[in-house]
C-alpha cells in the first residue's frame, strides 16, 4: 500500500471521528484547544488501535483466506463506505446536544463506535501485508488531527459540513476497496 493509499485511507476511517467530533463541539460550552485535544487523543488513540488489532487477527488468518484476500478486502471496505454513505445521506443531525462530556463513560464508547470501521480495515491491513506500525500511526495522526479540527469547527461552523465529511468519508473507502479488487483482478495495473 503506497503512501498516498494510505492517506486515503486515514482520512476515510476518520471522518467518523471528525463527525462526531463536530457534535462534540456544538455541545461544548468551552471548546479550548486542550478540550478539543483531548477528545483528538480519544478518537486518534482508538483508530491506531482498533487497526493493529485488526491487523494481528487478519495476519493470523492470512494464509487461509489469500487466494480472495482482494474479495475480502473489497467486502470490507465498500461495506464501511456503503454505511458511511447511508449515515450521511440519513435525515436529522444525529447529534445529542448532551455529548458535550469528555468523562470516560461518555468518550469511550464514542471512540469504540467511530473506530469499529477501522478494526475490519486492519483485518485487510493483515490480509495485504501492510507495514502496520507506520499505517496505525499514520491514522492516528491524521485522527486527532481531523478531530481537533472537528471539535473546534463545530463550535464554530455547526453541522454544516458533518454529513459531507461521512459522505466523503464513505465513498473514499468504496472507491479504494474497488481498486484493490480491480489491481488484482488485472483490470488496474
Amino acid at each position: 500500500m503506497t503512501i498516498l493509499e494510505l492517506f486515503i485511507v486515514a482520512i476515510g476511517l476518520s471522518m467518523d471521528a471528525f463527525a462526531v467530533s463536530v457534535c462534540k463541539g456544538l455541545a461544548m460550552d468551552d471548546s479550548s484547544y486542550k478540550r478539543a485535544a483531548i477528545v483528538g487523543l480519544w478518537f486518534g488513540g482508538f483508530q491506531a488501535m482498533m487497526p493493529l488489532l485488526g491487523f494481528f487477527l487478519g495476519s493470523k488468518f492470512e494464509s487461509s483466506i489469500c487466494a480472495y484476500d482482494h474479495w475480502v478486502a473489497f467486502v470490507l471496505l465498500a461495506l464501511i463506505g456503503i454505511n458511511m454513505i447511508r449515515e450521511a445521506l440519513k435525515k436529522g443531525d444525529n447529534c445529542d446536544v448532551n455529548s458535550g462530556s469528555l468523562e470516560f463513560k461518555v468518550m469511550f464508547p464514542m471512540a469504540v463506535a467511530t473506530s469499529i470501521d477501522a478494526l475490519a480495515v486492519g483485518i485487510t491491513f493483515g490480509v495485504l501485508k501492510v507495514n502496520i506500525i507506520p499505517a496505525v500511526s499514520f491514522i492516528g495522526i491524521i485522527t486527532f488531527t481531523l478531530s481537533v479540527i472537528g471539535v473546534r469547527a463545530g463550535c464554530i461552523f455547526g453541522m454544516k459540513y458533518k454529513s459531507k465529511a461521512e459522505l466523503a468519508g464513505g465513498t473514499i473507502l468504496v472507491l479504494l476497496g474497488l481498486k484493490i479488487l480491480l489491481e488484482h483482478l488485472g483490470i488496474l495495473t
